[in-house]
This record gives C-alpha cells, structure tokens and sequence, in this order.
C-alpha cells in the first residue's frame, strides 16, 4: 500500500488573543504538500491571524497570547529550540503591497543571503547565479536582466510583487505564505502573479488569504472558510464551491452574507 504524505501544515486547537478578543478558536487543519490553499471568509474572520501564525509573526504585537500547536513539517513551531529566524526563512511570507527594498534590484534579490550567510561564503559568481534563477523562476529575468543595478522601486506594481516573491526564493523556503497579494495590482497583475504561483506549487506549499471568490476558486486545490476565528469547512475547492457542507459556507460563497 502506497504511504500518504503527511501535511505539511498542522494545527491542533489554535487559538489566539488579541488582549481580551479571541480572534481564533480552536482551529485544527491539515494542509498537504506543494498545493495551493486559499483561506477565505469575510473580513475580520480571523484569516490573516491565521496566516500570520504560521511563520509567529503575531508575536510582533502586543498583547498576543497563544494557545495550540503549530507543526510546519512535522516540527512545533512553538518549541522552545525554535529560531524565529530560521522559522521565516523556511516560511517565507508576501505581504499586501509589495514592499521592495529601497535599493537595487539584485542587492533586493541577494538581501536575505547577505543577512544569513557569512560574507566569506559569498562570492560574486555565486550570487549572480542565485539572482538569475531567482528572478527566472518567477519570470522576471528576461525584462531585467540588463536592469538589475535599477532601483526596485521604480518597477511596475506586478514586477515588485514579483520581486518580492523572487527574494524568498534564495532562502529555500518550504512554504510561501501571501496575503492578499493582488490587492494592489489591476487584472493584468493579478493574471500574472497567479500564473507564477501555478508554477511555484509543487516546489513549494502556498497559502493565500483572499476576499475574491474567483481567484480562490480558479487559482487554489483546495480552501478554508473561516467564520469569526473558527475553521468552518475545508475541502477541494471544486467540492467547497459546488457542494459546500455547511449552510454558512453555501451562503458566504454565494454573497448572501460577507
């Protein structure tokens, strides 16, 4: 018998506090290897708290208290031999607005490496090569590659979400998480970054926190609805959008509320 792959994602009984708001409650999931999970729900439902526990972001606010378990392949993220450092560089994260550094595209691209590696181990034929497959892989190298001493701020919306996603790459993230990160851009830019992110799955786990209802269903495997801090419904997206098991799923995805 073939042996399944375990998640790559597990929580056990989540929750999380914002002062005295509870803004999840008992949250326990599975999400699979190299897929593309969508977290949806209406606004204030707890999915961005959510998202933001998986690499301990939370923990920059104030007043946050945790209560649950996180596993990222296998290992409690919560243990106390964990590195919030190594953490997030194994969960790599995409926020809103792309947010490029102020300085040139390749110095954006080698920016981790240069935090994380002794200078020693870095050499100039070394990062020309990790900048060329980086901004490859996310189909960038073409328009930029006689443009990488150009500051990243002046690139188009699409190409700084882009090269925002380029600059995980270098770390070798096993997990991409992005929040809501089309908000900003037009059509164009929200095709583009969808089709890049169909073509890192598989290489890498991503879980997205999305209010459009077409780009969950066109761009994600499977979806999480979630409803004031609780995990409501999770399956395929084909089943969720089609044959949603419970009544408060069936109503959200048809706009009846949120």
């Amino acid at each position: 018998m073939e042996q399944k792959t375990p998640p790559a994602i597990t929580t056990s009984n989540l929750c999380l506090w914002y002062g005295n708001f509870q803004a999840l409650k008992s949250v326990t999931l599975n999400i699979g290897h190299g897929i593309i999970t969508s977290l949806i729900g209406p606004s204030g439902c707890g999915k961005t708290t959510l998202l933001r526990c998986l690499n301990r972001i939370n923990e920059r606010f104030e007043n946050v208290r945790t209560e649950g378990e996180i596993k990222i392949l296998g290992k409690n993220i919560y243990d106390p031999d964990v590195s919030l450092i190594e953490l997030r560089k194994s969960v790599g994260m995409v926020f809103q607005r792309p947010n490029p550094l102020p300085i040139s595209i390749y110095e954006n691209v080698v920016f981790g490496l240069r935090l994380h590696m002794e200078r020693s181990e870095l050499n100039k034929s070394l990062l020309d090569g990790i900048v060329e497959k980086s901004l490859a892989d996310v189909g960038l190298w073409a328009d930029l590659k006689d443009r990488l001493d150009d500051k990243a701020t002046h690139l188009q919306l699409e190409q700084q979400q882009k090269l925002c996603i380029a600059r995980l790459l270098p770390l070798k993230p096993e997990v991409i998480l992005m929040d809501e990160p089309c908000s900003a851009l037009d059509i164009e830019g929200t095709r583009a970054i969808e089709e890049l992110m169909f073509d890192l799955k598989g290489r890498y786990t991503v879980v997205i926190v999305t209010h459009n209802m077409a780009q969950a269903r066109r761009a994600s495997d499977e979806c999480i609805f979630m409803l004031l801090g609780e995990m409501i419904e999770h399956s395929r997206t084909e089943d969720l959008f089609l044959t949603p098991r419970y009544e408060k799923t069936a109503e959200y995805i048809e706009g009846r509320y949120g």
